[in-house]
């Protein structure tokens, strides 16, 4: 399926911090008309967690909304999923032995030699950030922005996702910018988290594009 403009993310640590569950959170943006959503847990895998995944997986399918695992190729090809890894994480190359062609795969890139690398990987996308300050990642790399987003849009014919503090205000001038698809973390999380703040704010992105 083509990129949805609009990449949620459902980070399991932001999550806990606002005492809130993770499919509750996925729920709301489904209902709100999101196409895909990443689902990042950047602890160990327990049982509990692979089966948060799966339901995830099944409420994605249901919606008909693509789902996509960050870092673990192992669960994303238990789970049939798309999978996005960073620069620690088994190179593309390697992942795709294990993820079937026909799965997304998507490759985060900080900078334009990064970049340029990652253009040559067998990936479907490449996602570069942080494009602004972002609470989100700890030991984050240095801000992007705007004027080198744009240089490093014409490094690479592949889809290209911004990520990193990127808001609803913010937004527009980052698709102007050159990215096809913005993945959103913090502003989709609401002051007040319910099933009808997350829906709004979502719908609220859709608006947009």
């Amino acid at each position: 399926m083509p990129l949805p403009a609009i990449y949620p993310i459902v980070d399991t640590q932001a999550l806990i911090r606002r005492g809130r569950d993770p499919l509750f959170f996925a729920d709301a943006l489904l209902e709100g008309g999101a196409r895909i959503l990443q689902f990042r847990h950047k602890g160990s895998y327990s049982r509990a967690t692979f089966e948060t995944a799966t339901r995830l997986a099944s409420l994605c399918a249901a919606a008909g909304a693509a789902f996509v695992v960050n870092d673990r190729a192992d669960i994303a090809a238990l789970l049939e999923a798309g999978l996005h890894v960073g620069q620690q994480d088994l190179p593309p190359a390697l992942v795709r032995r294990v993820l079937s062609d026909r799965l997304m795969l998507g490759f985060s890139t900080h900078n334009e030699q990064q970049l340029k690398d990652g253009d040559a990987e067998p990936v479907d996308y490449l996602a570069l950030g942080p494009i602004f300050d972002t609470g989100s990642k700890q030991n984050a790399d240095p801000t992007v922005g705007l004027e080198r987003l744009s240089s490093a849009r014409r490094l690479t014919t592949k889809p290209l996702v911004a990520i990193g503090g990127i808001t609803l205000e913010t937004a527009r001038s980052v698709w102007s910018a050159g990215a096809d698809s913005i993945a959103v973390i913090g502003d989709l999380m609401p002051e007040e988290i319910t099933k009808m703040t997350v829906r709004e704010r979502m719908e609220a992105w859709l608006k947009l594009k």
